[in-house]
């Protein structure tokens, strides 16, 4: 790295920091990316001269709105909604909504930049976006949360729309939370349009999404270890979290012939040493989507499972495979360490921003194989993106029609990646990779359409 990169980043980020204190999450975002592009910026002085970078991380719009609702004992609770709209220079807002107690405005910055190179990664015309509260669906009845929901949208819905701002789900946003969502919206807007995705198949939803994240991740873990002769046949694969994105990831990489051998939840992971099958598999469904219930539980179905508390993060179980599915700055340098004394080839994260920056200079100093979320984990928005085209035609894709569809775009963004991402030595460095491509998509469309 130059002299002048050094001394770019440097100051850039001392000045986003004075612009925005204490939103750390929303900084290390930055960092990443900025570390990954300065590069292209100093090769390309133009991208400097328009100061590109300086419109990137300044979000076009930023909504920030009370949410009261009113619980089944009639006790009045307030929260609050976000929503930032980041950058729309090459499509409509395309971003999810998270439920959760951490939402702040930091996080839902971050997610909102990191979105917006996801989205243009997978070659569909998506800006970037993202949204939420710090509202806690767990423990609360349909009731209370169908009231939260409508609540949310009554305010939300005077910013969005199919040709303008689209959202999704996220953590703690699933198939109900978007039916509230939308049946509120449509109630609001009398429009059945398809401006949120994520829907019931049966009112507008596609083919595969709930499976989208979790099957893309595997599909791109394909890829990358392939570039060493090497499969999920045979792999012992450790996952975390136990939702939508992991359910799936473990599905598919237990149907690719992989044993998948932990769960977590934000109290603890399950380790099943004979993994999971397709009877399990399930279970977890249930428990995890019907039930509402925590992880732990499996241990009572399943009694050879072991049961680790406390927070505990399964990363030191012995694995070939690692596929990080729960939450930002899950996987630590401590994590890290262990992975590789263990002998993990290939890290792929499923959630967004997982692996701290320490723990990734650890894991590519081993040359282990190892993708950002905004590459690995974009199957959810693509075929949210295809969910879209499938609205706005008013027709219905089958299963493997999304499928091949989905395949074949994250094999799209594996080239791109590795375009990018390919060292001198041959050890593809799939941040710089990931980044630099979605970058200078993006950049290239801002120049495009001018000093907006």
């Amino acid at each position: 790295m130059s002299v002048f990169t050094e001394k770019y980043i440097k100051n850039f980020m001392a000045e986003l920091i004075a612009r925005n204190p204490g939103e750390t999450e929303f900084h290390q975002a930055v960092s990443e990316v900025l570390n990954s592009v300065a590069p292209c910026l100093e090769e390309y002085p133009f991208l400097l001269e328009h100061k590109i970078m300086e419109r990137m991380v300044e979000p076009e719009r930023v909504i920030m709105f009370r949410v009261p609702w009113t619980d089944d004992a009639g006790e009045i609770h307030i929260n609050r909604g976000f929503r930032v709209q980041m950058n729309s220079a090459i499509g409509p807002y395309k971003g999810g909504i998270r439920f959760h107690a951490s939402v702040n405005l930091s996080i839902m910055k971050f997610l909102a930049f990191e979105q917006t190179f996801k989205n243009a990664l997978t070659t569909l015309p998506m800006g970037g976006a993202k949204g939420g509260s710090d509202f806690n669906p767990r423990g609360k009845s349909d009731a209370e949360v169908m009231r939260f929901c409508q609540s949310f949208m009554t305010e939300l819905q005077r910013h969005i729309g199919q040709d303008t701002d689209v959202p999704a789900g996220d953590i703690g946003v699933g198939g109900r939370e978007i039916g509230f969502l939308f049946g509120q919206y449509k109630r609001i807007r009398d429009e059945f349009t398809g401006t949120l995705t994520g829907k019931g198949f049966a009112w507008g939803g596609s083919s595969l999404r709930p499976e989208a994240t979790g099957f893309g991740v595997c599909y791109f873990a394909q890829q990358m270890l392939a570039t060493r002769g090497e499969s999920f046949d045979g792999k012992t694969v450790v996952v975390s979290g136990a939702g939508n994105v992991a359910q799936y990831a473990a599905a598919k990489a237990m149907r690719l012939g992989a044993k998948v051998v932990t769960l977590s939840d934000s109290d603890g992971y399950i380790y099943d040493p004979d993994g999971l099958d397709e009877e399990k598999f399930a279970y977890v469904l249930q428990l995890k989507n019907v039930i509402r219930g925590r992880i732990k539980e499996y241990v009572k179905k399943y009694p050879k499972a072991e049961y680790h508390g406390d927070g505990a993060k399964p990363w030191g179980v012995k694995c070939d495979i690692a596929l990080p599915c729960a939450t930002q700055n899950e996987l630590d340098a401590e994590g890290a360490r262990k992975l590789i004394a263990n002998g993990c080839i290939c890290i792929t994260e499923g959630a967004n921003m997982p692996t701290t920056p320490e723990a990734i200079e650890l894991i590519q100093g081993a040359k282990l194989l190892y993708s950002p979320g905004k590459a690995s984990n974009a199957g959810g928005v693509a075929v949210s993106g295809l969910e879209m085209t499938q609205n706005s035609i008013r027709q219905k894709w089958t299963a493997e029609e999304v499928d091949g569809h989905l395949r074949r775009i994250m094999s799209d963004i594996h080239d791109a990646c590795t375009k990018y991402g390919t060292e001198e030595d041959g050890y593809v460095n799939y941040v710089k990779g990931a980044n630099t491509a979605g970058f200078l998509k993006v950049a290239g469309a801002m120049m495009d359409q001018g000093v907006v």
